[in-house]
């Protein structure tokens, strides 16, 4: 018997793991969706999955509760799957920012708990995802979320629940960053003449290369970096501005920022 996934709530992570589960052959009548927002349930409904505006005694045939409600709703969502929840449901939290003890205070003491920090570029399977389990999530369980978050890109086991906000800050954040880069070359495209389709092509481009020769082996970036600067060169001359700038220092204060601003939502 195929095991069922309940999704709470039905955004865009929730079908971005659907999607990547029925990539793997995984079947419409794996999944249940909670949504009580009726455009997204129907949107949902029209593709063949089973919809249903409050959960129900279903949780208790599931392997996997996630819930992919946004934060500031997903208290209220909690005090409704408590009321189903089996203990031996195994609840993953894509929710930014609430920590393990207040979803278990939610979830009425509920022990199988798994905290995760997806980010967008799952929607396209190249995803990266921050887990970190608590004490009742054996191999088993940790198996069945990992083979989960693996159908839209790779995944990361953390130590520490702390670690997630790292990961927010590193992984989750880090398409934003990507892309405030990618849109200053894409300016730096145009201001030398390109047509903006041709800009955002060039800028676009740049990145997609650059990040998969990065992940075909395993020299460390700088040497990359060192690889196509010719000193006295056209990238030795850009680089050289950057340094001046201070954008690698800029950057890597933001990460810092950003982890810093993940532990005070952690925290309320």
């Amino acid at each position: 018997m195929r095991e069922k996934i309940v999704f709470i709530g039905g955004g865009n992570m929730a079908c971005a793991l659907i999607d990547g589960l029925l990539g793997q052959g995984r079947a419409l009548a794996d999944f249940l969706v909670i949504e009580p927002y009726a455009p997204t349930s129907d949107a949902l409904a029209a593709r063949g999955l089973d919809c249903r505006a409050t959960a129900g005694a279903e949780l208790g045939g599931a392997a996997l509760c996630v819930l992919a409600t946004k934060p500031q709703v997903l208290r209220e969502a909690c005090g409704q799957v408590r009321l189903h929840l089996p203990a031996g449901v195994t609840v993953v939290s894509i929710a930014a920012g609430v920590e393990l003890a207040a979803l278990t205070d939610w979830l009425g003491g509920h022990a199988r708990i798994v905290r995760a920090m997806p980010n967008t570029p799952a929607k396209v399977g190249l995803g990266m995802t921050g887990l970190y389990a608590t004490a009742a999530c054996g191999p088993a369980e940790r198996e069945r979320v990992d083979s989960l978050f693996a159908a839209v890109g790779e995944r990361i086991w953390t130590g520490s629940e702390a670690m997630i906000d790292a990961v927010t800050a590193v992984t989750g954040s880090g398409p934003g960053y990507v892309f405030h880069f990618m849109a200053a070359l894409e300016q730096g495209a145009a201001e030398l003449g390109f047509a903006p389709a041709d800009a955002r092509r060039l800028a676009v481009s740049a990145f997609r290369g650059a990040a998969a020769l990065a992940a075909s082996e395993d020299t460390a970036l700088t040497e990359l970096q060192d690889r196509v600067t010719s000193k006295g060169g056209t990238t030795h001359a850009a680089l050289s501005h950057m340094r001046a700038a201070g954008v690698a220092q800029a950057i890597a204060q933001a990460v810092h920022k950003a982890e810093q601003r993940a532990r005070e939502l952690s925290a309320g």
